[in-house]
């Protein structure tokens, strides 16, 4: 029997015969059906007492986010090899784990995660309880639940996106998703079990990747269907609501890549705050959504630019579009204490970035 809930009604009391009945049935599934990843510890193996390893569930939740399963687990292997223990990533110059995390997107997360590493190391392992978690770089309300549950079992509800999508279809909650998050996990805290904690936030997170899917969920193959008010319905696709979408706005700016006589390009570091914070780059303008005309006035050095042509890049929220110049470095050219020298081919540096060192080297037919 389907929840006879909305989203203005309160919800239901923990343990109800409904919210017991829909962990249960959730867990026996899980226990078929979990996904087979690198960092997780399986039921199975769970039942012959290994447990995970809280530096794998801390290092694969922060590579999770704002990224697919698909695109973190060949880097989570490479992340894993290079630094095995929190204590190696501690000890490794920020710089080798920004470049180890080109592609992963949001750069903020990768020097978060060599600041947090840092502090574990000092404090000797991870803490337990979300708030204590919470207080270390890099993890928010989110990650300090996940690693609380599946690290060490304690009861805290884990929301990510295939938990918001199976309690809004579950509820029906009618609130645009943007909204709704608060009310969501009051849902989602009525159902909770008190043990397995862990399994049941991965269990959700399974069913949402593989069944209760955004586009044509298999509604007959979930475990928890009959208690789903929206599959009912008839209009589980319809959940969970979608604000309407704004237009991605577009930026433009340039770039200048400065060519030594020993084929290396110079690269600067950007400021901290920012998109791509702290990760090496071409010097450019700013990112504005109209260029400068004057934008050579922001090369680096005072040198005989060419114009190469133009790349494009896709952020989260805005399109950008960059004109590269190239130059030959002028005798006597001095970096500053932000730049540095690097062949091309070795240097570690964010996909738009690459695009753009692309473009040079292919117009120059400069191999690096």
């Amino acid at each position: 029997m389907a929840f006879k809930t909305s989203a203005r009604a309160k919800p239901q009391e923990k343990n109800s015969p409904d919210a017991q009945s829909i962990s249960r049935a959730l867990l026996r599934w899980y226990d078929r059906h979990a996904r087979e990843l690198p960092w997780r510890v399986g039921p199975e193996a769970r039942e012959q007492g290994v447990r995970a390893e809280r530096y794998a569930v801390w290092l694969s939740e922060i590579m999770l986010q704002q990224t697919t399963v698909a695109t973190v687990a060949p880097r989570y292997a490479a992340f894993l090899k290079r630094w095995p223990t929190v204590a190696a990533m501690a000890a490794a110059p920020v710089d080798d784990i920004l470049g180890q995390w080109a592609g992963l997107g949001y750069y903020a997360r990768a020097r978060n995660l060599h600041k947090c590493a840092i502090e574990v190391a000092k404090r000797g392992g991870f803490p337990e309880s979300e708030s204590e978690l919470r207080e270390l770089p890099g993890i928010g309300a989110y990650t300090a639940a996940a690693i609380a549950a599946i690290a060490f079992d304690k009861r805290a509800v884990v929301v990510d996106g295939n938990v918001e999508r199976i309690i809004s279809r579950l509820f029906m909650i009618d609130i645009p998703l943007t909204a709704a998050k608060t009310l969501i996990k009051e849902y989602a805290e009525t159902i909770w079990p008190s043990k397995r904690s862990g399994d049941f936030a991965q269990g959700l997170m399974d069913l949402g990747a593989n069944v209760c899917r955004p586009k044509a969920p298999t509604c007959l193959l979930c475990p928890i269907t009959k208690h789903c008010a929206a599959q009912q319905a008839g209009v589980a696709e319809a959940y969970p609501v979608r604000p309407a979408k704004k237009p991605k706005s577009q930026r433009v700016g340039a770039v200048f890549a400065l060519i030594n006589a020993r084929g290396e390009m110079l690269f600067e570091r950007r400021p901290d705050k920012g998109l791509l914070g702290g990760m090496l780059g071409l010097p450019g303008t700013a990112w504005t959504e109209e260029l400068n005309r004057e934008a050579k006035s922001a090369a680096p050095v005072n040198a005989t630019w060419e114009k190469l042509g133009a790349i494009t890049h896709t952020f989260t929220h805005f399109h950008l579009m960059l004109d590269v110049y190239a130059a030959t470095a002028p005798k006597g050219t001095r970096k500053n204490t932000d730049q540095r020298w690097i062949k091309p081919d070795e240097a570690r540096v964010p996909t738009v970035m690459k695009k753009a060192v692309r473009l040079v080297c292919e117009a120059k037919q400069y191999d690096g």
